[in-house]
């Protein structure tokens, strides 16, 4: 396996750390970006409306195949996924703190959000479709469950246009730390189950 037990990393999460393993080498390692993005829980996340008629096409699932998640995610060209890592997550998985956010189409998976749970808030780790609109219909719904979860932070770590187009901003690491504090002193939030889309 690794140096690293499940104490010690959710200890590096609680403190704002996130780990990726080096693209050409495999090697685990710690990072702190100095911007992080979130995804807002309020009135400033953004669902595009010509997203709304895609719902339909697709069913919501949490934690019905958390390893084809984290395969999906890790299957790329150039991955931080190595399968040390694969193993890692399905140890969290096994553990209670690591999740995946499905979208499912005629049976099969088609996207997802793998994503850590720390007292109240959900650290997004990556996110992958199979069929488009997948990944998306999934964060709008996520976010829903977060709020309806009582969740107070959404951490999408690094931000892109596509997160952009959902609301989603980048804030300093000192105020994420800070928010990060603030949600990991609140009781640790069951991750339950998902309402239709």
């Amino acid at each position: 396996m690794s140096d690293f037990d499940l104490a010690l990393v959710m200890r590096g999460y609680r403190q704002g750390y996130f780990l990726m393993a080096d693209e050409h080498t495999g090697t685990l390692g710690w990072y702190r970006s100095r911007e992080r993005a979130l995804i807002p829980l309020d009135e400033r996340f953004h669902c595009p409306r010509s997203l709304k008629r895609k719902f339909s096409q697709f069913t919501v699932q949490v934690n019905q195949d958390f390893a084809g998640v984290v395969a999906g995610c890790a299957d790329r060209p150039e991955t931080w996924i190595s399968q040390e890592l694969q193993q890692l997550y399905a140890q969290l998985h096994r553990a209670g703190y690591a999740h995946s956010w499905e979208t499912w189409q005629e049976g099969a998976l088609a996207g997802g959000i793998l994503g850590i749970v720390v007292g109240a808030a959900f650290i997004g780790e990556s996110m992958f479709h199979r069929v488009t609109d997948a990944s998306k219909v999934a964060l709008v719904t996520l976010v829903q469950h977060l709020r309806q979860q009582g969740f107070r932070l959404f951490d999408a770590q690094l931000m892109n246009p596509h997160l952009a187009r959902f609301g989603a901003h980048a804030i300093t690491d000192r105020e994420y730390r800070r928010l990060l504090a603030q949600a990991v002193r609140h009781a640790e939030r069951g991750f339950g189950t998902p309402q239709p889309p």
